[in-house]
């Protein structure tokens, strides 16, 4: 018998396995560069909410420092155009004139005196101009005029209070029924169509707890809060980003050792 000595041959890879070998390598690199992509934009995530954490400490002590600053003259009509929320809201301000209690308009609200109503009422300055003034709450049972005549001045008044933007179109829940009269929210500009007034500003006053005669309105009550779950946030995309990425390295790893095994 005889014995054929040398070298063992390999046999060459199928064709077949080559190309699975090539697809499942193509496979492997997308799945890869998905998964940087997700982890890079969780990250991006993150890093947006990092800026709006900076974003909002820095509005809560601008509106902090308004709040707690003397009160200037509301601004006249020359510089109505240059009102704007990020500049003026929450500015204590000041405002004489007289009040149109004849055109008042009853806004619903929830307060921390119950349900009823804010007391929005035009106050007309000397040169003609109008700012509509949130006077304060009352209850259900006092939102007609007839209940509370004592709180209804004629004559000037001085109004000293936090400068508002309007609210259009309604709350969150419930838009304003112009038709009937129906109001969720200050809209200045719809209000004031509403009750024939002219010239308004483009802002309203929340007034101050100074008190009315007869105890209504009631003012002062000013939420003035800023939710801020920011950091919150960033904590989860980055966390979320770490995950992708541990997933990645847990993936590459296991198939590294599978290899070695193979081999």
């Amino acid at each position: 018998m005889t014995v054929t000595k040398g070298r063992r041959q390999r046999h060459p890879q199928a064709p077949s396995e080559k190309s699975a070998g090539r697809h499942y390598r193509v496979k492997r690199a997308i799945f890869t560069v998905c998964l940087v992509l997700l982890a890079a934009a969780l990250s991006a995530l993150g890093t947006w909410q990092v800026e709006r954490l900076a974003w909002k400490r820095d509005l809560v002590a601008r509106v902090d420092q308004r709040v707690h600053a003397p009160p200037v003259p509301a601004p006249a009509q020359a510089d109505w155009k240059k009102v704007n929320a990020t500049d003026d809201e929450y500015r204590r301000v000041t405002a004489v004139g007289t009040l149109a209690n004849d055109k008042e308009t009853l806004v619903y609200a929830s307060t921390a005196l119950g349900p009823g109503y804010w007391v929005m009422a035009p106050l007309t300055l000397a040169d003609g101009t109008s700012i509509l003034v949130n006077r304060g709450f009352v209850p259900t049972d006092r939102r007609d005029p007839a209940t509370r005549r004592e709180g209804q001045p004629s004559g000037p008044v001085e109004i000293t209070g936090l400068m508002r933007m309007t609210e259009p179109k309604g709350s969150l829940l419930q838009s304003n029924d112009v038709a009937a009269d129906r109001w969720y929210s200050r809209d200045v500009a719809a209000i004031a169509e509403k009750r024939g007034v002219g010239a308004p500003a483009p802002y309203f006053i929340d007034a101050d707890a100074t008190a009315n005669p007869g105890g209504l309105p009631v003012g002062g009550l000013t939420i003035i809060a800023f939710p801020n779950n920011h950091l919150l946030y960033a904590i989860t995309w980055y966390g979320l980003a770490a995950m992708v990425l541990a997933l990645l390295v847990f993936i590459l790893r296991g198939e590294r050792a599978t290899r070695r095994m193979r081999r």
